[in-house]
């Protein structure tokens, strides 16, 4: 098919999808109702819809106080029971593809269900849905013209029992539709190799002859293959490589350090850059107007929401709520049932939303990526917010950085200690830290008050890191490429123990 018809046709499909997008937008909490007893239906003679009784669920209070709220270690027996090939215990349909989670919370690893309603009504709806939402703000893209680079996960699938595991990535792209291999590069071959630094080569020798216009992928690994590029071509910028580029869709880790060094590469101020938000899990929103900073929730994934109010989780006070029942400016814990049989699962990420006419939501970290080790409730969102001001004042420029707690001894107040890899470093790190220290104070009145008069907790120690630290980290712990992510805060000392002595 010539590209300008199919540029044509695509973009008329993907258009059509908006009128869909409006009902939800409409109805949000109709469609959610809708979903959740859907589900309910579908599952209801699995071994976990008897045992709840699920045939008998008729209004969503009776789903709330019957269905316990679990995390992946209380239902890892069951998914264990389905990756030796037991079927229909928590979802009806055949699963054979397992995500393995690649998170930094845990040692061992996840193995997360996807089924093919979750592949098809999920995130491959979610793909045409972010491409839907972008054309619909931008009438004369280009964007089919030409190919988009995607990056996905560094991990091959392997088969294990009858079925099969590997990142998310790279079991979307072995099951990947005609349509979007045929509008993606680097080949499937080159994108499921596992060794990434032998990938990186193969993707810069297939993409760079080819005509992109579009990115998707983590904008940590995403920028060590646009940096290797610019190297190999000798080019000032990206648009030199690829004159047509026009967006670049990110997620998985916040965008917030890496913006000013994205803006380098990509020297055009019609460039757009488009957030989503999806997970081994799932895919739960997308950025849908151009230069927003937060992500619409999608409501019709077959994915029903409850949300736990972050100043109650973790405590017999804690219960979760429905959509229509959430506010704006309240730090959430996000629950969510899926039509891959996660039944009211704690996802471990915190989100903030900033509109309910329609539902909108900020990331604001993880449930267990945060610091609170002397009651200062230090989010990531606090710690991308005051390093974003830093750079600003300072003329800085972060690649990377990590930071956790220094525990009281004796007299000895405690006080968080921070690992920063900067591309450009600031002239004082000793001013750099005080005003890292000043902004979290405005930013968060808990650790403001823990700070006041030292009464808790002392100034911050600041590291300079080593060149690529981070990356010789990663490697150290076979976890390059792909999905893989930097620990940015913790409440333990284990990551700063472990880099700290890799930046002797």
């Amino acid at each position: 098919m010539p590209i300008p018809l199919f540029n044509s046709i695509a973009s008329w499909l993907l258009k059509k999808r908006y009128h869909q997008i409006e009902l939800f937008l409409k109805y949000p909490a109709e469609v959610q109702e809708e979903v959740l007893f859907q589900l309910l239906e579908v599952a209801e003679d699995t071994e976990i819809g008897k045992k709840y009784g699920y045939a008998s669920i008729e209004k969503y209070e009776a789903f709330r106080n019957r269905v316990p709220i679990v995390t992946y270690e209380e239902i890892e027996p069951l998914i264990e029971r389905t990756r030796r090939g037991e079927q229909n215990l928590f979802w009806p349909t055949s699963i054979k593809w397992f995500a393995k989670s690649s998170g930094t919370t845990n040692a061992k690893s996840k193995f997360i269900p996807v089924s093919t309603e979750a592949l098809d009504d999920c995130h491959y709806k979610s793909g045409k849905d972010l491409l839907c939402l972008y054309l619909n703000n931008n009438e004369n893209s280009q964007l089919f013209t030409g190919k988009s680079l995607r990056l996905g996960g560094s991990k091959e699938i392997y088969q294990d029992n009858g079925s099969y595991f590997g990142d998310l990535s790279a079991i979307l792209i072995d099951n990947m539709p005609l349509w979007a291999e045929f509008s993606s590069t680097p080949s499937n071959r080159v994108s499921l190799m596992s060794e990434w630094e032998s990938k990186l080569k193969a993707i810069i020798e297939e993409t760079t002859q080819e005509n992109v216009t579009s990115l998707a992928g983590v904008p940590s690994w995403m920028l060590v293959l646009l940096n290797k590029i610019i190297e190999d071509t000798g080019k000032d910028h990206l648009f030199q490589v690829w004159e047509n580029l026009e967006v670049y869709f990110h997620g998985g880790v916040s965008f917030n350090p890496y913006k000013d060094q994205y803006k380098k590469l990509l020297p055009r101020k019609s460039f757009k850059y488009y957030e989503i938000y999806n997970a081994s899990e799932g895919f739960f929103a997308i950025q849908d107007r151009n230069g927003a900073d937060d992500l619409l929730l999608m409501l019709d994934y077959g994915i029903f929401y409850e949300f736990i109010p972050m100043d109650v989780y973790g405590t017999e006070q804690q219960e979760a709520i429905p959509l229509w029942e959430v506010k704006t400016n309240t730090n959430y814990a996000i629950i969510i049932t899926t039509n891959a049989g996660l039944w009211r699962y704690k996802i471990g990420d915190t989100v903030r939303f900033t509109s309910i006419n329609p539902y909108r939501i900020k990331i604001t970290g993880r449930t267990k990526h945060h610091i609170n080790v002397f009651g200062e409730e230090l989010i990531i969102e606090n710690a991308e917010e005051a390093l974003k001001t830093i750079c600003i004042k300072t003329g800085s420029e972060i690649k990377d950085y990590t930071a956790g707690p220094i525990f009281m001894e004796g007299k000895e107040k405690g006080a968080h200690e921070w690992i920063i890899e900067f591309r450009t470093p600031p002239e004082d790190l000793n001013y750099f830290t005080e005003f890292l220290d000043n902004a979290l104070k405005s930013l968060n009145s808990d650790y403001e008050a823990k700070r006041y008069n030292n009464i808790t907790l002392r100034s911050p120690k600041v590291h300079m890191a080593r060149e690529n630290l981070f990356y010789d980290w990663l490697k150290a712990n076979d976890k390059l490429g792909g999905q893989h992510k930097i620990p940015r805060l913790s409440n333990s000392r284990d990551y700063i123990e472990e880099l700290l002595h890799m930046n002797k």
